[in-house]
């Protein structure tokens, strides 16, 4: 699908989604550089908020993943950090760039690649394989379809629901501007808290889950 051009640089064009994650990358990698430049044993108030995400980020992968699994624990808060300012973008009245179908493909096909690459490294490439038979051979064709499937399923859900959400509320502004221009400074309020907050945060949530529980289950084939 062809994205929105923000500009060129030497005939390289520029979409303007990913131009937000750049400054995306940038901000949160500020951000985590500064919040830890200076740890110290007793922590002050900033310590303590970056503690209890990390926290929150390490239970919610040895609850749903186990304990074996926290290696994957530096991939999901990325995932976690990085796919919800994506999904919030709206409230700041920016396009997230996750309505962007490229975007969602790419963050389903690296999800993809990983889930694949653990179960190789965990059953060995043979016995990787060998799992697409199972439980019955003449199962073959719908397990393969099934996997192939899977970052699809997972990008679309993905950029539907985002696309839906900044649309919906597109047509909220123009139709208040047409009308009473005023309102738009109140009435989109509670929409923002559902479309842009409680959805984009939901979306990355399943987003996220079903990494974790795939990486988790193909691996057992």
């Amino acid at each position: 699908m062809e994205s929105e051009v923000l500009f060129s640089i030497f005939n390289f064009e520029v979409p303007l989604s990913l131009f937000i994650q750049w400054v995306v990358i940038l901000l949160i990698s500020l951000v985590a550089i500064i919040s830890t430049i200076n740890l110290k044993k007793f922590p002050k108030k900033g310590q303590v908020v970056v503690e209890a995400i990390v926290e929150k980020i390490n239970n919610a992968v040895t609850e749903n993943m186990g304990k074996s699994h926290k290696k994957y624990i530096p991939y999901i808060g990325t995932l976690i950090i990085y796919l919800g300012c994506l999904n919030l973008m709206g409230l700041f009245g920016i396009k997230p760039p996750t309505m962007d179908y490229n975007v969602a493909l790419g963050l389903g096909l690296i999800s993809f690649v990983v889930i694949q690459a653990n179960a190789i490294k965990k059953l060995g490439i043979m016995k990787y394989f060998k799992g697409y038979a199972e439980p019955l051979p003449v199962l073959l064709p719908i397990n393969i379809v099934e996997r192939i499937v899977f970052p699809f399923s997972l990008s679309l859900r993905l950029f539907g629901n985002i696309f839906a959400a900044t649309l919906i509320m597109e047509i909220v502004y123009e139709g208040l501007g047409s009308i009473f221009n005023p309102a738009m400074l109140l009435i989109p309020i509670p929409l923002h808290a559902y479309f842009d907050l409680f959805d984009g945060t939901l979306q990355m949530v399943i987003f996220v889950l079903l990494t974790m529980l795939n990486i988790k289950m193909i691996e057992e084939h």
